[in-house]
């Protein structure tokens, strides 16, 4: 009797083709990934039209790769799961594609998977004891979320962006200093020289209760503290030493991070939540990390993080996460569509 569930996991979310093969959930058998950084970096951001494009051109030899490299053959995959939501439409559509024609041909179940509880699942891969109720963060350049993690399978959104995602605040504050697409790795980069508490930018918590994040006003600030009040002067960035600039991505980090913790601990104390969860690919930011550790240190809680190699987009989550998915019995059918946004 077959004990072993082998399941294929596709990501065409957003910018990153990725395909994998995971065993029981926790058990890696391959893990491809084709970054389309260069592709949009003179952009300063992904330009839907050619994410779609390169997606097109990758997906089927990615998947191929990832099968090749997994040792096994259609005949030992047991099940294809795609991330459908949330995401940009016309990337997701390309996967989606794929992965219902593999089914389809192969005679396979098909499992729709939820973009953002995948990369929650990346830190929680291989943990076989984990202490409920549970609060989760994911933190992207679309997505800034808070859950309560009832189980593996139940997650209850208790807040989220209102505006600008903190990624997406990372992305536009490095474009204003001059700094490469993406922003969250060459602000991280850039800030080890400065000094984060050389400028007070704004912390914006919003009503006294509330678990939602906004980004919008810090990204402003920046903008103002380096082009003027009156975004009529000059772009002093181009005048500035690289300490000064150091200083403002330093300080930048500090206040976002700031907001990060103290909303999860927020979520926390209102949850009685034991453990904590990090993912999403700002997880890979070490001040973060670290100051959540602190946290969740003082406060008594566990902190599993995703490894920094799952953070970015991968197949590794969604295949991960279908395995439990493919127990519960919960397939998708044919008529599976891409959704920009989250059902949550």
């Amino acid at each position: 009797m077959k004990m072993d569930v082998n399941i294929l996991g596709i990501e065409t979310s957003c910018d990153e083709t990725a395909a994998a093969v995971v065993c029981n959930g926790t058990e890696v058998l391959s893990n491809i990934i084709s970054s389309q950084i260069e592709l949009h970096q003179k952009y300063g951001g992904v330009v839907p039209e050619i994410a779609s494009r390169a997606h097109i051109e990758k997906i089927y030899p990615i998947i191929e790769q990832a099968i090749e490299q997994s040792g096994l053959d259609s005949s030992g995959v047991d099940a294809i799961a795609v991330a459908n939501q949330p995401g940009l439409t016309v990337a997701l559509i390309v996967g989606i594609t794929a992965a219902k024609t593999l089914a389809l041909v192969w005679q396979k179940p098909l499992i729709a998977i939820n973009h953002i509880h995948a990369h929650l699942q990346s830190a929680m891969m291989g943990t076989k004891d984990l202490q409920l109720p549970t609060v989760a963060l994911v933190v992207s350049g679309g997505h800034t979320s808070l859950y309560e993690c009832k189980n593996i399978l139940e997650l209850q959104l208790l807040g989220s962006t209102i505006d600008d995602a903190a990624g997406e605040a990372f992305d536009k504050v490095a474009s204003i200093l001059n700094l490469p697409y993406p922003g969250g790795p060459s602000i991280e980069k850039a800030a080890r020289g400065g000094n984060p508490a050389a400028i007070d930018f704004p912390r914006t918590m919003l009503a006294k209760d509330s678990l939602d994040f906004s980004f919008s006003g810090i990204k402003t600030a920046v903008l103002y503290y380096c082009h003027g009040q009156d975004m009529k002067g000059e772009n002093h960035t181009d005048k500035m030493s690289r300490k000064e600039i150091a200083s403002i991505a330093a300080s930048f980090q500090a206040a976002v991070v700031d907001v990060l913790v103290k909303k999860t601990e927020m979520a926390a104390d209102k949850v009685g939540a034991k453990t904590i969860l990090l993912g999403g690919g700002v997880a890979a930011n070490t001040i973060l990390r670290n100051e959540l550790e602190k946290m969740a240190q003082q406060t008594d809680r566990k902190l599993l993080v995703a490894p920094k190699r799952y953070c970015t987009d991968n197949a590794v989550m969604v295949a991960s996460l279908a395995y439990y998915k493919y127990k519960a019995g919960l397939f998708a059918d044919m008529t599976l569509e891409a959704k920009a946004a989250s059902d949550d």
